[in-house]
């Protein structure tokens, strides 16, 4: 399982890292984290499922992650049809558009959705608030928690 995760004030960091943490508790299912600029056509055509995890920026999906999915597209096109996949969004006050972003690209991978994107809102408004490094709450990760673990248990038991 890869999970590919893009994050500038740390709130994306720790959705994928905690997703990472539940999804290494199945044996059978390696997992592994990249960051978006370190992740590769290699590294994805190597993996069975995949967390996608963004920030939303400006109504879109974060640069360095739509970077790494031009980077990844052609390469793998048609060779990784029908895998599972699931996201992770961080946004201020919404993220659907990064959401869709994600799965409109999927989508031209054939990928298969298991999961509704789990979109955190933290509601940062101001130039200060957006750019100030994120502490996310126990309560506020445990959606990521749950949505890793359930990828890597899927896989693991054969369902995806």
């Amino acid at each position: 399982m890869l999970i590919v995760y893009h994050s500038r004030t740390g709130g994306t960091a720790q959705m994928a890292a905690t997703a990472a943490e539940a999804a290494g508790a199945e044996a059978e299912v390696r997992t592994r984290l990249l960051p978006a600029a370190a992740a590769a056509p290699e590294d994805v055509l190597a993996a069975e499922g995949y967390l996608f995890a963004a920030p939303e920026n400006l109504a879109a999906l974060a640069g360095l992650m739509k970077e790494f999915f031009d980077r990844c597209y052609y390469p793998v096109l048609g060779r990784i049809e029908g895998r599972p996949y699931a996201s992770l969004i961080c946004a201020g006050t919404d993220g659907r558009n990064a959401a869709a972003q994600i799965a409109r690209i999927a989508t031209g991978w054939r990928l298969r959705p298991v999961a509704e994107p789990f979109i955190l809102r933290n509601g940062a408004q101001t130039p200060e608030a957006i750019l100030a490094p994120k502490r996310l709450t126990p309560a506020e990760l445990a959606p990521c928690a749950e949505l890793g673990g359930a990828l890597a248990a899927g896989l693991a038991a054969g369902i995806f």
